[in-house]
């Protein structure tokens, strides 16, 4: 039985939101509160949250998903995945770093080429491989997609 439930985001969150993409590192742009799912545990507190972001033109994007690090391996970002799939247009997009890769895949999600992308993933990618080749770093930014 799960410690925690899920629910929309609230106004109060919005910062707390933020500073748990900050501290784990990813995207930090396009965090609107009024977008994301949150994880709580009993006392009604933040433990992971996750978004549905627009980018125009019929794109959307799995995008902020992240679990406070003590909170990891129970489930969390599985099941805020799965609210999120639930009732999401297709197809629908993400990005994470290579090792998250498998993660995605047991949703259906599949890695898809440079040439398949649309125009804001790919200047995402042409970014993050120049910052990872600046950092010499052996993990790649993967765009994802679900049909």
């Amino acid at each position: 039985m799960p410690s925690f439930t899920l629910r929309p985001a609230r106004e109060s969150e919005s910062r707390q939101i933020r500073d748990l993409i900050h501290l784990v590192g990813i995207n930090p742009t396009g965090l609107d509160w009024r977008r994301f799912i949150v994880a709580v545990n009993e006392r009604d507190e933040m433990i992971g949250c996750g978004q549905l972001k627009p980018h125009g033109a019929g794109i959307l994007e799995l995008a902020s998903l992240t679990v406070y690090p003590e909170h990891r391996g129970k489930g969390v970002a599985r099941a805020i995945v799965e609210y999120l799939l639930a009732n999401s247009p297709r197809p629908l997009y993400l990005m994470c770093a290579s090792p998250l890769g498998a993660f995605y895949e047991r949703f259906g999600f599949r890695r898809i080429p440079y040439e398949e992308m649309p125009h804001y993933f790919q200047r995402i990618v042409r970014l993050a491989g120049l910052l990872t080749s600046l950092a010499r770093r052996q993990e790649r930014l993967l765009v994802m997609k679900l049909q």
